[in-house]
C-alpha cells in the first residue's frame, strides 16, 4: 500500500462521474496535405474536439520525454512513462549513450562475466536491430560495444542482425549492413574473428512483444542460436537477394537468415558462450530474454539451451528481472500517478489490446508490472489479432469501447485509461488505405465513447503518445516511399468536460509536453499536482 498524499484542490467542486485518458496512438498534428493520413480520414469526432477551448498541441518527442535531441522521434514507451510519472526521465538512448561514453558499461559485473568468458575460449554474441532509428536501438551504439570488445581482449565476436525498416526508412537495411560488415572485417585482425552470423526483419524474427506470436521468436531462437535458416555467405548477400526475388518486400517483414561457410553455421551460440541483446527498449526484448533464461520454458521447443551467460543491454523488466542481467542501469520512475491515486483511495481501470497493454500499464505505472494497489485498480488486456495490421485496420478498437463503455455504465471507477493502437501499429505498415481505415475506426469509436462519458456526467482527455499516421509517405525525386516510422509533429490534447461543476481554462503552460499531462489530471480528479510534476494545463477560473 502507497503512502504517498495529494492534497485537494483549492475551490474544486466535486462530482461523481468519471474522468477518462483517452490515448490515441500514433495520432500527431502533420502536414495536413494528402500525406496526413489523420488529415484526409473522416474525422468529424476528432475535427469538433479541435475546436474546444480546452485544446493544445504538446511535444511528445526528443528532450520532452527525455531523449538525447529533439531529432530524437517518441515511442509510445517513453511516451507512457511521461503521461504517468509527470515528469521527464533520462531514458533509453541518452541513458545508454552516457554509460558507453563514461565507459561505466564496461567496468560492470555483467561485462566482466562476459570478458571471462571471452577469456576461456566462449564466443560473444550480440543480438539486436541494426539501424539508427533509437527507438530499440542504435547502431551507433553496437559500434562502441564491439571497440570494447577489442579493448577487453575478446577474440571471437558474432552479431545476429535484426533489420528494422521501421523506425527508419521501409527499404534501408544495406545502408546499415554494409558499414557493420566493413567495421567488422577492419576489426578482424590480431587474432580477431568478428562476423555476422543471422538476422532477419525484426517482425519475423525475434522481436515480438506482449505473448503476441511466440513463433516469431522462435524463428529467431532457430538462426541465432541453432543455425537453422535459409542460406548466404553474408547478411548484405541474403538482403540483396531477398530485395530481388520480392520487389514489394520490406526490412521488416524479411525472413530469418544464416551466413555459412563451406556449409556450416559462422556462429550458432554454445554452451560457454555470452549472449547480448544490445536493444535498450523493452517490449520486444522480453521474450527472447525469457527464452534464452527461464528453466521452464514452454512457448516452443527450444532443442538445446545452451549454458550461455545472458546480459540485456537494460533490464526490461525491473518488478519481473527480465533478464538478471544487465549492462545499463534501467531509469528510476518512483512517485508515478498511479502510486499517488492508489494513495487518495481512487479507484482507476486501465484497458486496451495486447499491443499496447503494457503501454497503459507497466509503462504508465514507472516500468513496473502488476497492480500498484489491487483492491483499487482493473488492468484488461483484449488480446490481439496474430494478422498484418494492415488487414485487420480496425483492430480490436471496438471491443476496447465496449468494454469502457461497460465499466462507465458499472460507475465504479473513478478514473479510467486506455489506449486505441491502431495509427501507431497500422500507420507501421505504410499502406495508406490501410491507416486511413484505422484513423476513421478510431475516430468512430471515440464518438461511441464521447456519449458514454457524457452519459455518465465525466471529463473526457483526449490525446496521443506520439505521431505515426499523420505522415504516411514522403517524396523525393518525384518519388514516394512509405513513412513507417513515428514522426516529430506534435500531439493534440483535449480536455471535454460534460460535467461543468468546475469551470476550467488553460494555464498557458509554455512549450508543454507529454509530462505535464499527469497534474491535469490530479486538477481534474480534485488534487493538486506533486510539487515536482510538470505544471497543469488546465486552472480554475
Amino acid at each position: 500500500m502507497t503512502s504517498l498524499k495529494l492534497q485537494p484542490l483549492n475551490g474544486y467542486s466535486s462530482f461523481d462521474g468519471p474522468v477518462v485518458m483517452i490515448v490515441l496512438d500514433g495520432v500527431g498534428i502533420g502536414s495536413q496535405d494528402e500525406r496526413d493520413g489523420v488529415y484526409i480520414s473522416n474525422t468529424p469526432v476528432l475535427d469538433e474536439l479541435f475546436k474546444e477551448e480546452l485544446h493544445v498541441n504538446l511535444k511528445a518527442h526528443g528532450k520532452a520525454v527525455g531523449l538525447p535531441s529533439d531529432g530524437d522521434m517518441g515511442n509510445s514507451e517513453v511516451g507512457h512513462n511521461a503521461l504517468g510519472a509527470g515528469r521527464v526521465f533520462s531514458q533509453g538512448a541518452m541513458l545508454v549513450n552516457e554509460a558507453l561514453e563514461s565507459k561505466k558499461v564496461f567496468t560492470g559485473k555483467a561485462w566482466s562475466e562476459l570478458m571471462s568468458r571471452a577469456e576461456k575460449g566462449g564466443t560473444l554474441h550480440f543480438i539486436g536491430l541494426v539501424s539508427d532509428g533509437n527507438v530499440h536501438s542504435h547502431i551507433e551504439q553496437l559500434y562502441s560495444l564491439l571497440d570494447g570488445c577489442v579493448e577487453s581482449g575478446a577474440k571471437k565476436v558474432r552479431i545476429h542482425a535484426l533489420l528494422d525498416g521501421r523506425d527508419v526508412g521501409a527499404k534501408s537495411a544495406l545502408d546499415f549492413i554494409v558499414p557493420l560488415e566493413e567495421k567488422l572485417a577492419a576489426l578482424s585482425t590480431d587474432g580477431r574473428d568478428y562476423r555476422i552470423a543471422s538476422g532477419g526483419g525484426r517482425m519475423i524474427t525475434t522481436m515480438d512483444r506482449y505473448n503476441a506470436n511466440w513463433a516469431v521468436v522462435e524463428y529467431g531462437w532457430k538462426a541465432h542460436v541453432l543455425g537453422e535458416g535459409r542460406n548466404f555467405a553474408s547478411c548484405s548477400e541474403a538482403v540483396s537477394t531477398y530485395y530481388d526475388e520480392d520487389p514489394d518486400i520490406t526490412d521488416q517483414y524479411m525472413e530469418s537468415f544464416v551466413i555459412t561457410e563451406n556449409g556450416s553455421p559462422v556462429g550458432t551460440v554454445e554452451d560457454g558462450d555470452g549472449v547480448v541483446f544490445f536493444n535498450f527498449r523493452g517490449d520486444r526484448a522480453i521474450e527472447i530474454s525469457k527464452a534464452f533464461e527461464e528453466d521452464t520454458f514452454t512457448e516452443f521447443d527450444r532443442v538445446r539451451r545452451p549454458d550461455v551467460f545472458y546480459a540485456g543491454l537494460m533490464q526490461y523488466d525491473g518488478d519481473a528481472h527480465i533478464p538478471a542481467n544487465y549492462l545499463v542501469e534501467p531509469p528510476a520512475i518512483d512517485n508515478t500517478m498511479g502510486e499517488y491515486l492508489c494513495g487518495a483511495g481512487v479507484t482507476s481501470y486501465a484497458i486496451s489490446e495486447t499491443q499496447k497493454y503494457g503501454h497503459v500499464t507497466y509503462f504508465w505505472n514507472g516500468n513496473r508490472s502488476g497492480y500498484i494497489q489491487a483492491d483499487l485498480e482493473t488492468y484488461e488486456e483484449i488480446i490481439s489479432d496474430l494478422v498484418p495490421f494492415d488487414q485487420r485496420p480496425w483492430m480490436k478498437a471496438a471491443e476496447i469501447t465496449d468494454k469502457v463503455i461497460a465499466k462507465l455504465r458499472e460507475g465504479d471507477k473513478k478514473f479510467l485509461r486506455l489506449n486505441y493502437a491502431n495509427c501507431d501499429m497500422v500507420g507501421h505498415t505504410g499502406v495508406p488505405e490501410a491507416i486511413r481505415i484505422a484513423v476513421e475506426t478510431v475516430d468512430f469509436c471515440l464518438g461511441r465513447l464521447l456519449k458514454a462519458v457524457e452519459k455518465a456526467g465525466g471529463i473526457a482527455v483526449i490525446t496521443a503518445d506520439h505521431g505515426n499516421a499523420d505522415c504516411m509517405w514522403t517524396e523525393k525525386n518525384g518519388k514516394r516511399s512509405p513513412m513507417v516510422a513515428h514522426t516529430l509533429n506534435p500531439v493534440p490534447f483535449v480536455v471535454k468536460d460534460y460535467n461543468n461543476s468546475n469551470s476550467f481554462a488553460l494555464a498557458g503552460v509554455e512549450a508543454p509536453g507529454l509530462a505535464n499531462v499527469a497534474g491535469t489530471l490530479f486538477n481534474l480528479l480534485g488534487f493538486q499536482s506533486p510539487g515536482d510534476y510538470e505544471p497543469s494545463l488546465v486552472t480554475l477560473k
